[in-house]
């Protein structure tokens, strides 16, 4: 227990509350604000990240990550499939993405490019806090994809229009419900469908894990193997709740990956249940992308005319908009997990290369423009649209993990030579 980072921890977590209770101007932000803190504490208590499903199973062997969010998924599906029950035509804004070649490519991209930086959208906040020359990097390459791509996501056919579609969604998407149909409206034969995929892809985790294994080739990740320990040795002994046992069973150990995905499907329930769409991250990148050159004496006009987006996108200020609110939410969320785990630190000299950065700004670039073909990232291509029980996202699922595969093998080729 490092008292100094834990009172820091208190200090910077009551400031960010009250400055937004007086700042942000309205409920909706505030929400906003406590749902980002909540979900970049337990991604980091958890050491959950989409990133890490791919890298970690072709660079150590270990597919624990991968099984883990297949889990959260089935989870989630269920609390959405509660919410949505009863819900009336127009309660949720629900996120079936088209499936055609820009999701395609756009997963193959965004794969390739998180395998590259070794984060994602929502990744990138997180790391923030402990890699900052990688994660800038990343975020302002990040940007300009996304920027650039705006104006391909609002006129091309081949990102906007849909191959198969079903009759809820006509024209934009395949819905389970509308295309299994059968009892509770659809969404039992959807859940059940949806936790039968998720177990294949356990099950071909397992079975890639164990050839690993066998080979000798299977290498761990630390994380887990402390996570692992930390379950073995766990007391059953009740302590005092005000005492320094306490605080370290609850704050400042780590989570187990199974407890984390339960909190972050708790927490997409709320999010739903509460502002009627899922969770995003990427599209704001491209706005503040679009900020900067105003600052640096672009016209508005003409950032605004280029990207398809309103004028108020790049004037009105950054906590006025609600996924921006999120995700600097999700770095001090982040930035609280670590500071009571007593391992706050900022990393500004890592010892990396001109290659590694080379490898980040590209990475970046391809997950920017990925998240413009694919409709999104791995929050608002793979995650919401499985949890909204759209087809579109096991498609992306597919091509991102072929895409990080060849990332990897980039990644792995260009630092070899160094």
């Amino acid at each position: 227990m490092n008292k100094k980072q834990a009172w820091w921890a208190l200090g910077i977590t009551l400031v960010t509350l009250v400055f937004g209770a007086f700042y942000l101007k309205s409920d909706a932000l505030y929400l906003r604000l406590l749902l980002g803190l909540a979900l970049g504490f337990a991604l980091t208590k958890g050491s959950i990240g989409f990133a890490g499903s791919v890298n970690r199973a072709y660079r150590r062997g270990s597919t624990q990550l991968l099984q883990t969010l297949m889990f959260m998924f089935v989870v989630t599906s269920v609390i959405s499939a509660g919410l949505l029950f009863n819900a009336k035509p127009g309660d949720y804004n629900l996120w079936v993405n088209p499936i055609n070649t820009g999701l395609l490519l756009g997963g193959l991209m965004f794969g390739a490019g998180m395998s590259l930086s070794s984060c994602c959208a929502t990744g990138v906040m997180v790391e923030m806090v402990g890699d900052i020359p990688r994660s800038l990097i990343t975020l302002l390459f990040f940007g300009f994809g996304v920027f650039v791509g705006f104006p391909l996501q609002a006129t091309q056919s081949w990102i906007r229009e849909t191959w198969f579609s079903t009759a809820s969604y006509s024209g934009k998407g395949v819905f389970l419900p509308d295309l299994l149909g059968g009892p509770l409206h659809g969404y039992f034969w959807s859940v059940i469908v949806t936790a039968g995929l998720a177990l294949l892809v356990s099950w071909c985790a397992k079975r890639y894990q164990a050839a690993r294994q066998n080979s000798g080739t299977f290498y761990g990740v630390d994380g887990e193997v402390l996570r692992h320990k930390q379950a073995a040795a766990t007391p059953t002994v009740d302590y005092p709740f005000w005492s320094k046992e306490t605080y370290q069973q609850w704050f400042g150990n780590v989570w187990q990956m199974r407890s984390t995905a339960l909190v972050i499907a708790i927490i997409f329930g709320i999010m739903m249940a509460s502002t009627g769409a899922g969770w995003g991250a990427s599209t704001p990148f491209g706005l503040w992308f679009g900020k900067l050159l105003v600052s640096l004496g672009m016209n508005v006009q003409d950032v605004a005319a280029f990207s398809h987006k309103p004028e108020a996108a790049y004037t009105l200020p950054l906590l006025e908009n609600a996924v921006t609110v999120q995700n600097f939410a999700i770095m001090l969320g982040t930035l609280i997990a670590v500071l009571l785990l007593g391992k706050g630190s900022f990393n500004l000299k890592p010892g990396y290369t001109a290659r590694h950065y080379a490898l980040f700004a590209f990475g970046g670039l391809l997950m920017g423009l990925g998240t413009r073909f694919a409709n999104g990232c791995n929050v608002g291509a793979l995650f919401t649209p499985i949890a909204n029980f759209s087809l579109s996202g096991w498609a992306f699922l597919v091509v991102l993990i072929l895409g990080g595969i060849l990332g990897n093998q980039l990644h792995a080729r260009v630092l070899k030579q160094c």
